[in-house]
Protein backbone atom coordinates (compact mmCIF):
# COMPACT_ATOMS: atom_id res chain seq x y z
CA UNK A 1 0.00 0.00 0.00
CA UNK A 2 1.07 3.16 -0.38
CA UNK A 3 1.97 5.73 1.74
CA UNK A 4 0.62 9.30 1.44
CA UNK A 5 2.85 12.21 1.88
CA UNK A 6 1.70 15.91 2.40
CA UNK A 7 4.91 17.44 2.25
CA UNK A 8 8.53 16.84 1.00
CA UNK A 9 10.05 16.90 4.32
CA UNK A 10 7.28 13.94 5.71
CA UNK A 11 9.20 12.11 2.42
CA UNK A 12 12.76 12.43 2.28
CA UNK A 13 13.09 9.93 5.43
CA UNK A 14 10.91 7.59 3.72
CA UNK A 15 12.74 7.83 0.55
CA UNK A 16 16.55 7.39 2.56
CA UNK A 17 15.25 4.35 3.67
CA UNK A 18 14.18 3.47 0.71
CA UNK A 19 18.17 4.00 -0.58
CA UNK A 20 20.20 2.00 2.34
CA UNK A 21 21.81 -0.17 0.00
CA UNK A 22 25.11 1.76 -0.83
CA UNK A 23 25.90 0.78 -4.07
CA UNK A 24 22.10 1.78 -5.24
CA UNK A 25 23.07 5.11 -3.55
CA UNK A 26 25.97 4.86 -5.72
CA UNK A 27 24.32 4.28 -8.65
CA UNK A 28 21.69 7.42 -8.17
CA UNK A 29 24.95 9.29 -7.87
CA UNK A 30 26.69 8.69 -10.92
CA UNK A 31 23.26 8.94 -12.87
CA UNK A 32 22.79 12.11 -11.38
CA UNK A 33 26.71 13.59 -12.39
CA UNK A 34 25.21 11.90 -15.92
CA UNK A 35 22.26 13.69 -16.63
CA UNK A 36 24.43 16.87 -15.56
CA UNK A 37 26.78 15.70 -17.97
CA UNK A 38 23.86 14.99 -20.85
CA UNK A 39 22.26 18.45 -20.12
CA UNK A 40 25.64 20.15 -20.62
CA UNK A 41 26.21 18.48 -23.56
CA UNK A 42 22.80 19.27 -25.00
CA UNK A 43 23.29 22.98 -23.82
CA UNK A 44 26.80 22.89 -25.69
CA UNK A 45 26.08 21.04 -28.96
CA UNK A 46 22.14 22.63 -28.95
CA UNK A 47 20.85 19.08 -29.47
CA UNK A 48 17.97 18.04 -27.40
CA UNK A 49 18.61 14.30 -27.65
CA UNK A 50 21.29 14.97 -24.93
CA UNK A 51 18.07 15.34 -22.84
CA UNK A 52 16.83 11.88 -23.55
CA UNK A 53 19.91 10.58 -23.01
CA UNK A 54 19.74 12.28 -19.52
CA UNK A 55 16.65 10.89 -18.99
CA UNK A 56 17.73 7.37 -19.90
CA UNK A 57 21.04 7.53 -17.90
CA UNK A 58 19.10 9.35 -14.63
CA UNK A 59 16.72 6.49 -14.60
CA UNK A 60 18.21 3.78 -15.54
CA UNK A 61 20.77 3.86 -13.07
CA UNK A 62 18.60 4.64 -10.36
CA UNK A 63 16.04 1.62 -11.38
CA UNK A 64 19.12 -0.52 -11.52
CA UNK A 65 20.18 0.09 -8.17
CA UNK A 66 16.50 -0.27 -6.74
CA UNK A 67 15.90 -3.59 -9.20
CA UNK A 68 19.50 -5.06 -8.31
CA UNK A 69 20.49 -4.13 -4.79
CA UNK A 70 17.34 -3.06 -2.91
CA UNK A 71 15.12 -5.25 -3.90
CA UNK A 72 11.92 -2.48 -3.86
CA UNK A 73 10.42 -0.66 -6.41
CA UNK A 74 11.44 2.60 -6.79
CA UNK A 75 9.89 5.47 -5.53
CA UNK A 76 9.22 6.78 -8.61
CA UNK A 77 6.07 4.81 -9.33
CA UNK A 78 4.38 6.45 -6.41
CA UNK A 79 5.85 9.40 -6.14
CA UNK A 80 7.53 10.98 -8.84
CA UNK A 81 7.84 14.99 -8.21
CA UNK A 82 8.66 14.00 -4.47
CA UNK A 83 11.10 11.08 -5.46
CA UNK A 84 12.87 13.14 -8.01
CA UNK A 85 13.41 15.90 -5.57
CA UNK A 86 14.71 13.17 -3.64
CA UNK A 87 17.38 12.35 -6.17
CA UNK A 88 18.78 15.93 -6.12
CA UNK A 89 18.48 16.45 -2.47
CA UNK A 90 20.35 12.87 -1.72
CA UNK A 91 23.02 14.24 -3.90
CA UNK A 92 23.64 17.40 -2.38
CA UNK A 93 23.63 15.78 0.97
CA UNK A 94 26.39 12.91 -0.22
CA UNK A 95 28.21 16.10 -2.04
CA UNK A 96 28.27 17.81 1.81
CA UNK A 97 29.12 14.42 3.42
CA UNK A 98 25.47 14.14 5.36
CA UNK A 99 24.96 10.54 3.02
CA UNK A 100 27.49 8.18 2.96
CA UNK A 101 28.42 7.26 -0.52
Amino acid sequence: MSRGFTTFRDFYPFYLGEHRDRRCRRLHFAGSWLVIACAGAAIASRNAWWLLAALFCGYGCAWIGHFAYEKNRPATFRHPLYSLMGDWVMFVDILRGKVRL
